[in-house]
């Protein structure tokens, strides 16, 4: 009844979106108002960052039961968003109930819809698994046609999304499945893998690829840390997450502030989502090279955080949640015609010249591929140039671009890295942001 009483409330008000280029001098303004629900602040945030849009700065307020967000945007160059036709679809898209994004699954494994077959994996990271793994789907007969895999605290997880090489199509046949999912699993486990590897038959439905990917690796357990996997590393590049008690109001304030990137937001919103927290206020600033968030926030049941135990799971998965896609290494991007077994062949020639790839997006679009991986040697430092030219050669130096020109190599360290692509193991505050002007 109660939920039938919410739809007939938000029917009755349904979202307001204003788009304003003059309320700010270096970025467009986009004010949303809507009656408020659990999970509305990440569907907005995830609309703006799939539509690949920065988000500058960001003014949160849901108290009661109404939500008004405003955020300040720009696009990949940095210029405001003056496109009608982008403009449109951010305020279409947002003002319809399409928008909303489904409820997070708990399942995790091989899942079909029309146009191709979903395979979600997670397991332990070990020298050359993605090879095998592209190995084993091109041997199926599964043509990848995009995929996107995450590395963190000695941990892997992809989304890969395949076809059937004879018809195009996804992938329906159950025993076919089924020997893929018995394949992948035997590849997927480690000799000392105290966390099995993961995979299950989910039923069809929506998914949003990087929103699952943090699910994955959340229910993985990679925000507990592994000492294998912090060896070597610059404890000071870390982002600084704090909880503290906001008794007189009754909530738990947190603040993190981290090395600015693009989707930040988005990652920190869709992790307290999915642990069932809501965001009551909030501000986000982001300078030159730093980025300030600050929360308001307290669980679904209204309760703020009462134990130590629940606010060191909140900074360690808070942190995981930043790091998880935080570009490490040299930016490689290959553009060519697809092919079937494309990746497969990619990833051999990196595993043969002892590249580690730390994180991979894998696209294709009109029968063009394009990739892009994150790459440092086997110790996770800088990969030597001349590998790198050697690599290019073999590919095709116009078919394999370098993104980044910082090829110059570091003084080696002793350092465990993430070996998914390897193939050997050596040894501000609320006053400093500007509100978009009222309408009423």
């Amino acid at each position: 009844m109660d939920d039938e009483y919410a739809k007939l409330i938000r029917r009755m008000n349904p979202p307001r979106v204003v788009i304003d280029n003059d309320a700010s001098e270096e970025a467009t303004v986009i004010q949303v108002d809507s009656v408020n629900k659990h999970g509305i602040l990440l569907e907005v945030v995830q609309v703006l960052t799939d539509m690949n849009l920065v988000i500058t700065k960001a003014y949160i307020s849901s108290d009661g039961g109404w939500f008004m967000d405003v955020f300040n945007v720009v696009d990949g160059d940095g210029n405001k968003i003056r496109d009608k036709g982008v403009i449109n679809y951010i305020t279409k898209t947002l003002e319809s109930d399409a928008s909303f994004v489904p409820p997070m699954r708990g399942t995790v494994g091989v899942m079909p819809s029309e146009d191709h077959t979903s395979i979600e994996l997670s397991g332990t990271d070990r020298p050359g698994l993605l090879s095998e793994v592209c190995a084993v789907l091109a041997d199926l007969h599964c043509n990848v046609v995009n995929a996107e895999i995450w590395t963190h605290n000695a941990r892997a997880a992809a989304v890969v999304h395949v076809t059937d090489d004879s018809t195009g199509c996804a992938i329906e046949d159950p025993n076919q499945l089924s020997k893929i999912k018995e394949l992948l699993c035997n590849v997927l486990k480690g000799n000392n893998d105290l966390k099995t590897a993961k995979m299950t038959l989910s039923p069809p439905g929506f998914t949003h690829r990087e929103r699952r990917l943090h699910q994955i690796m959340f229910a993985d357990r990679d925000y507990q840390r592994v000492e294998r996997a912090e060896l070597g590393k610059d404890k000071s590049s870390r982002p600084h997450v704090t909880v503290l008690d906001c008794i007189e109001k009754d909530y738990t304030v947190i603040t993190m502030r981290s090395k600015d990137r693009p989707k930040l937001l988005f990652d920190t919103v869709c992790t307290l989502t999915d642990m069932q927290y809501v965001v009551f206020h909030g501000v986000v600033h982001t300078g030159r090279m730093e980025a300030y968030q600050e929360y308001y926030i307290r669980h679904v049941d209204g309760l703020p955080m009462s134990s130590d135990a629940e606010r060191e799971r909140v900074i360690e998965c808070l942190e995981a949640a930043i790091e998880r896609r935080a570009s490490e290494g040299l930016e490689l991007e290959l553009r060519t015609e697809d092919r079937f077994g494309l990746l497969s062949d990619i990833t051999r020639v990196f595993r043969e010249n002892s590249l580690c790839i730390k994180r991979a997006e894998i696209s294709t679009e009109g029968g063009k591929a394009k990739d892009t991986f994150y790459v440092t040697d086997v110790t996770g430092n800088p990969v030597n140039p001349q590998i790198i030219d050697s690599i290019r050669q073999q590919i095709g130096h116009s078919i394999l671009q370098v993104k980044n020109s910082n090829l110059s190599p570091k003084a080696p360290q002793e350092t465990t890295m993430s070996f998914l692509f390897g193939n050997i193991f050596k040894c501000r505050t609320l006053q400093n942001f500007k509100l978009i002007r009222s309408y009423s």
